[in-house]
C-alpha cells in the first residue's frame, strides 16, 4: 500500500509540476497582451485632413442598371410586419467576458481556501476519524490552488452551453462558485479517506 501511495504522490508532484508550468506560460501571454494593449493606447490617435469631393469635375457620360440597396420600394408591399425577435437573436459571450468572471470567481475561491479549507480539513479528519501530519493540508491548499483555474474554466464553458440563449446570467458567477466549493469539500475528505492506514494513524 505504502508504494501504491508513493507512487501517487509521485504522480501528483508531476502533474502539479505540469500544471505550474501551463499556468506560468498563461500568466506570460496575459502580460504580453497586456504590455500590447498599453502600447496601443499610447500611440498618437490617426487624423484624418479634410476631404473634399469636386463632383462639378466629374464627368458622366452613360448611366445604366439598378442599383439595390437594402429593400425596393416594390418589395415593401409584400411586407406585412418587419420586427426583429430580440428572444430569437443569439450573441456569443465575447471572450473578454469570459477572463473577467474566471478571475471574479477564482479570486472569490482564492478567499474560500485562506478562510474556510482549514476547517474543512479539520473537520474530515474528524469525522473519518484520523490523526494526520498537518502538511497533508499545505499539500492539498497547493494542489487545490493549481487546479482552480481549469475547473473554474470548465463549469464556466458548461455554464454557457446549458444557457438557452449563451448569455451568461447574473447567478452564473454564484452558481459556479457554489459547485467549485462542494468540489473542494468532496475532494479533502476523499483524499484524506484514501491514505494509507499508517498515514491515518499519524506514521510516515
Amino acid at each position: 500500500m505504502n508504494a501504491e501511495f508513493y507512487d501517487y504522490v509521485r504522480k501528483m508532484h508531476l502533474y502539479v509540476e505540469h500544471q505550474s508550468k501551463k499556468i506560468a506560460k498563461l500568466e506570460k501571454a496575459v502580460l504580453d497582451m497586456q504590455q500590447q494593449i498599453a502600447a496601443l493606447k499610447e500611440r498618437p490617435p490617426v487624423q484624418v485632413g479634410n476631404i473634399e469631393y469636386k463632383f462639378d469635375q466629374l464627368k458622366v457620360e452613360t448611366l445604366e442598371g439598378t442599383l439595390n440597396i437594402g429593400l425596393n420600394p416594390a418589395d415593401l408591399s409584400g411586407i406585412d410586419d418587419f420586427s426583429v425577435d430580440q428572444k430569437a437573436v443569439n450573441v456569443p459571450n465575447p471572450a473578454k467576458e469570459m477572463f473577467k468572471r474566471t478571475i471574479e470567481i477564482e479570486t472569490a475561491l482564492n478567499q474560500f481556501l485562506e478562510t474556510d479549507l482549514e476547517k474543512i480539513y479539520q473537520d474530515a479528519k474528524a469525522k473519518l476519524g484520523i490523526h494526520v501530519d498537518d502538511s497533508y493540508f499545505t499539500f492539498i491548499k497547493e494542489d487545490i490552488k493549481k487546479q482552480l483555474s481549469g475547473r473554474v474554466s470548465t463549469h464556466l464553458k458548461e455554464s454557457q452551453s446549458n444557457q438557452n440563449d449563451r448569455e451568461f446570467s447574473s447567478e452564473i458567477n454564484d452558481q459556479v462558485i457554489d459547485l467549485l466549493k462542494q468540489e473542494i469539500q468532496n475532494g479533502v475528505y476523499l483524499f484524506l479517506k484514501n491514505l494509507p492506514d499508517n498515514v491515518k494513524e499519524g506514521n510516515s
